[in-house]
């Protein structure tokens, strides 16, 4: 059936393993036309549908989301078929090269040195993150500073027109260097860098931040438990009295007076036998 056939089938590889592909669907495909992906290392091998959808207003699937992707082979095959009212329509098939369509991550922890008397600040980083490439030499870089752009195939850049006073952000992206299976496409941006302004050290690692920020709530926190703990302990503790306190000689003349009146006066009674004769 002509016109039922996808359109426009694309896919990129981006945080190292995620994939996603989509297509438009056919010119002449119907609300209940259904396309279905599958994609293997070879055409006539085993092959594996697509697990997780995209789908359009009408439910007919227009893409597909993947994980745990990984470079391996050069050249897998993608073919996406599908029906429309219980009849096959066209297919697509695609040999794709997964290098190729990898949006490379962003370079990682950007750091700023400057030195104020030298007018000069050394900025490094380090490659960004992928599946296959083990050669740290792959790539290049293009840096931005200030609206001014510079390409490197370093890891290092030293910018020589610092001013201290002055207020600077950095930028990164990486590409191909031209000798290996790396994307030719540039990657994703780094996070901007700010320096300058009597700022002499500045990194996109947010650990610079974090670290002093936990340890400063750390410390408050112990703070206050061992002041509330102290406090507990520290209470005044009622002393016991002394059952055995000697009685001041002010004590002594009521406690002796009482004791007599208690005493009050001894009777003596006189018991006599008396013997009846009898």
């Amino acid at each position: 059936m002509n016109g039922t056939a996808i359109s426009n089938f694309a896919c990129v590889i981006f945080n190292v393993s995620f994939m996603n592909c989509t297509w438009h669907v056919g010119r002449t495909a119907t609300e209940d036309t259904q396309y279905f992906l599958y994609w293997g290392s070879l055409k006539n091998e085993n092959v594996t549908e697509c697990k997780n959808y995209i789908k359009d207003t009408h439910g007919r699937h227009t893409g597909c989301r993947f994980q745990n992707v990984t470079i391996k082979n050069n050249n897998p095959y993608f073919l996406v078929n599908g029906s429309r009212s219980g009849q096959s329509i066209q297919s697509y098939e695609e040999y794709i090269k997964l290098y190729k369509i990898e949006k490379l991550t962003p370079p990682l922890n950007v750091t700023v040195n400057c030195t104020e008397a030298s007018r000069r600040c050394s900025i490094w980083w380090q490659p960004p993150r992928t599946s296959h490439v083990e050669n740290m030499s792959c790539f290049k870089y293009e840096i931005v500073i200030e609206n001014k752009t510079e390409i490197t195939e370093n890891d290092s850049y030293l910018y020589e027109s610092f001013s201290s006073g002055k207020r600077y952000s950095v930028k990164i992206r990486a590409t191909d260097a031209g000798f290996c299976r790396v994307s030719s496409n540039w990657g994703e941006w780094s996070t901007p860098v700010e320096f300058g302004t009597q700022q002499f050290t500045s990194t996109s690692s947010y650990t610079l931040f974090l670290i002093p920020s936990l340890a400063a709530g750390l410390t408050f926190l112990l703070c206050m438990t061992a002041r509330t703990y102290f406090k507990k302990t520290s209470a005044t503790v009622p002393q016991p009295r002394d059952p055995f306190r000697e009685l001041s000689p002010m004590d002594f003349q009521p406690e002796y007076t009482n004791l007599l009146k208690k005493q009050g006066t001894e009777e003596i009674t006189n018991i006599e036998e008396v013997m009846e004769c009898k």
